[in-house]
């Protein structure tokens, strides 16, 4: 997940490279695997509803609360701080600036169910109901829906995130940059696809309906980007912790 600048800014000695990182906090692990739970966790909730199957609102509040905390401290300290500032500032932007707005949202969204969840109980059509309360946000995800395409164009165009030959597994890549940066930049145009279609989808959603193409397409761009986040964040506990063995100096 890191860029081919890395060498530049950190230097190679003989043992190979050398990263200071007091300089560099990192926690953009937690911030994908909260990411993809949380991308995953939207659509399993969007299905039940459609099929009009009994749901804990208050749980998945519960959920939506835990995963838009964990986002949205990180997302905006990584926001605010810029830890990556001494190495490659523009990480500050593709990690921290869509983990604090979907963190927010899903604090928001984990609000709103806490506090609506008897009425949703007890609605005819759940469903519709939650889709009218988020139609208004369809304009700001509909913006970082192409906040995030443009993240994709980005890696593409400035050969970004491509790790290091120090990073275990992810670095073996290294020989063959364009592997990951067409996963990574592939990943983040995914679910900007599922942002810029959410606008749509909800404006037919309701209990028992039959899924639109819109719905469908959002939803599975959804749940594959959630899927790969959730796993690649989680790889990302080992391949960094190698990483920092690896670069200690």
């Amino acid at each position: 997940m890191y860029s081919t600048l890395l060498p530049v800014f950190t230097g190679v000695m003989d043992q190979g490279l050398v990263i200071d990182w007091t300089q560099m906090p990192t926690y953009n692990t937690i911030m994908a695997v909260a990411a993809g739970a949380g991308l995953l966790s939207l659509v399993l909730f969007a299905r039940k509803l459609m099929a009009g199957a009994e749901v804990d609102f208050r749980g998945y509040s519960a959920n939506f609360g835990v995963l838009g905390l964990i986002l949205t401290i990180t997302g905006a300290h990584m926001t605010l701080t810029w830890p990556f500032a001494a190495y490659f500032p523009f990480d500050n932007i593709i990690f921290g600036e869509p983990s604090l707005a979907f963190g927010v949202l899903l604090l928001a969204a984990s609000f709103v169910l806490w506090r609506r969840a008897a009425v949703l109980e007890e609605s005819a059509d759940a469903a519709r109901t939650v889709a009218r309360t988020a139609e208004p946000l369809g304009v700001l995800i509909f913006g970082l829906g192409l906040a995030l395409v443009g993240i994709a164009a980005a890696g593409v165009a400035f050969q970004l995130f491509v790790a290091p030959p120090e990073e275990p597994i992810s670095g073996y890549f290294s020989q063959w940059p364009w592997v990951e940066i067409t996963f990574m930049s592939g990943l983040f145009a995914l679910v900007g696809l599922g942002a810029l279609l959410f606008p749509f989808a909800t404006r037919t959603f309701a209990v028992r309906s039959t899924p639109t193409k819109v719905q469908w397409v959002a939803g599975v761009s959804l749940a594959l980007g959630g899927i790969a986040f959730l796993l690649f964040g989680a790889l990302n506990f080992f391949t960094h912790i190698g990483l920092i063995v690896n670069t200690m100096g």
